[in-house]
């Protein structure tokens, strides 16, 4: 009774999401009683709300889900993707109650948890057609009642935003650690006693990692060491590796120069595989530029085809930023995947070192498993080198 006498008291509050072209969407908070700022995006799965919410790339980001439903399989300690949430914030049109046996508590009550602010009840098609026409918006959720409309605004205006921002040294962790698919941080789906012997050793950068990358590395035989973001070549070699993953992370690739300089004194000396920030850091590092796409891709539906193969696959993603193909030395690099809906760059390989990079995510989570092979071929790589 306590429980449906708190929803209703925070529904009639009221709560607000401001974006800086001036729009304003009212609806209910459902989340932790505090206002939050951040780069307002639309995601299209029609699950996966817990790893969208855990995956650090969404770090700066308010998340606006697509599907009208979210909610009705709560949340339960397996399907995390990292140590917390990472989203500023959180934008679903109806909130519902859990029913499912593996749910321990409703997503209302971990977004509460979490201190994460979110609201319910809004118009998301209305807001995701908005972000379509005119880009990707900066905003502020307001649940508090303390700051007026216009006043959120222009809050929402002043804000720095995630262009020309380091967010990876932000998300990433402090100190470097062994893997350990065991560790009941990073449950692995009942698939620890089912691994094949660790016979690979590789180093993880962590620009933001998701477990679901580390289960798939260690499913290929690979023992994974995670460093921190600012981890430099020198310590990354001195470790003697035999293969080098680069993580996928927040904001913007470009940014993070120290990264950039450290993939550059690497490449030839190790076989490198990269994902989604760690892609773009690659092109960087490469000569190229990046650039922000309009209102990036956020969702488990993306159709991109292998160049190679000429085979479609269904692929989850999350990025605002691609590599600029016109800006990469193709005597040196080949594009090996595109996106289907606008083109752009979703995959990289070296001509004549081993070193390959995506921008998707082949380890799903959630998501499509058409892309898994990839971990495979990082692994081949390696063997061959």
């Amino acid at each position: 009774m306590s429980q449906q006498w708190n929803w209703r008291e925070q529904r009639a509050k009221g709560a607000f999401l401001a974006l800086e072209d001036g729009s304003v969407f009212r609806g209910h908070s459902v989340g932790a009683p505090r206002d939050a700022l951040g780069e307002v995006v639309f995601n299209t799965g029609m699950t996966g709300y817990q790893e969208i919410l855990t995956d650090p790339s969404y770090n700066g980001q308010i998340v606006t889900m697509t599907c009208p439903e979210i909610g009705n399989y709560g949340i339960n300690p397996e399907d995390v993707e990292s140590r917390r949430i990472f989203a500023n914030g959180f934008i679903v049109h109806e909130l519902n109650s859990p029913h499912n046996w593996r749910s321990d508590r409703s997503l209302a009550e971990y977004l509460r948890e979490q201190n994460i602010p979110a609201i319910a009840g809004i118009d998301t098609r209305a807001l995701t057609t908005l972000l379509r026409t005119r880009g990707t918006q900066k905003g502020l959720i307001s649940v508090e009642g303390k700051v007026a409309e216009q006043e959120a605004v222009r809050l929402a205006r002043e804000w720095a935003g995630l262009d020309n921002q380091d967010y990876a040294a932000l998300v990433s962790v402090e100190k470097p650690y062994p893997w350990d698919p065991k560790d009941t941080t990073s449950l692995s789906w009942g698939i620890a006693d089912k691994l094949p012997p660790a016979d690979i050793k590789i180093v993880a950068y962590d620009f933001g990692i998701k477990w679901n990358i580390l289960r798939r590395l260690r499913e290929q035989g690979m023992a994974v060491q995670v460093v921190p973001a600012r981890t430099s070549a020198e310590e990354v070699l001195a470790l003697n590796p035999q293969g080098v993953f680069l993580s996928n992370g927040p904001a913007d690739p470009a940014a993070v120069t120290y990264a950039i300089e450290a993939i550059r004194r690497m490449i030839g000396k190790v076989p490198i595989m990269g994902i989604c920030l760690g892609h773009q850091l690659i092109g960087l590092a490469l000569g190229g530029k990046t650039r922000r796409i309009k209102f990036g891709h956020h969702g488990c539906n993306q159709p991109v085809m292998n160049l190679e193969t000429q085979k479609v696959e269904i692929t989850s993603q999350n990025h605002n930023y691609v590599v600029a193909p016109e800006t990469l030395d193709m005597g040196q690099v080949e594009v090996t995947h595109v996106n289907l809906n606008d083109r752009t760059v979703e995959g990289l390989r070296h001509k004549r070192e081993p070193l390959f990079c995506v921008q998707y995510h082949p380890e799903a989570a959630p998501g499509p498993h058409d892309s898994r092979y990839l971990f495979n071929q990082f692994r081949e790589m390696i063997r061959k080198a």
